[in-house]
């Protein structure tokens, strides 16, 4: 699938993503987690913008079996970084913590 996205992760200084990021890089979130972590009702579209800055192959999806409270099995959302989206970000904050030149 052919996708606009960077070839690298351009970073972000919006500070809901950078939360999310921060709770990812410790372990896989729900879809109810990151509305949380975000402050936002809409965890999806933060992580839809997350993907286009360069993450779109390396934040994904997993749908786990979870029972609802009728009792009945549906497919929950956990988002999670690979191990190649979690050393795009941790190599985007390395290059964000050098000092830049005047």
């Amino acid at each position: 699938m052919k996708t606009n996205a960077p070839s690298r992760f351009l970073g972000t200084a919006n500070p809901r993503y950078m939360r999310i990021l921060t709770a990812l890089l410790t372990r896989p979130r729900t879809r109810e987690d990151i509305d949380s972590i975000a402050g936002a009702s809409n965890g999806p579209a933060a992580i839809a913008a997350l993907r286009a800055l360069g993450l779109s192959d390396c934040l994904p999806c997993a749908k786990t079996p979870v029972f609802d409270r009728d009792g009945k099995e549906v497919k929950r959302g956990v988002y999670y970084l690979t191990p190649k989206g979690k050393r795009l970000v941790w190599a985007w904050v390395a290059r964000s913590r050098k000092p830049r030149k005047p």
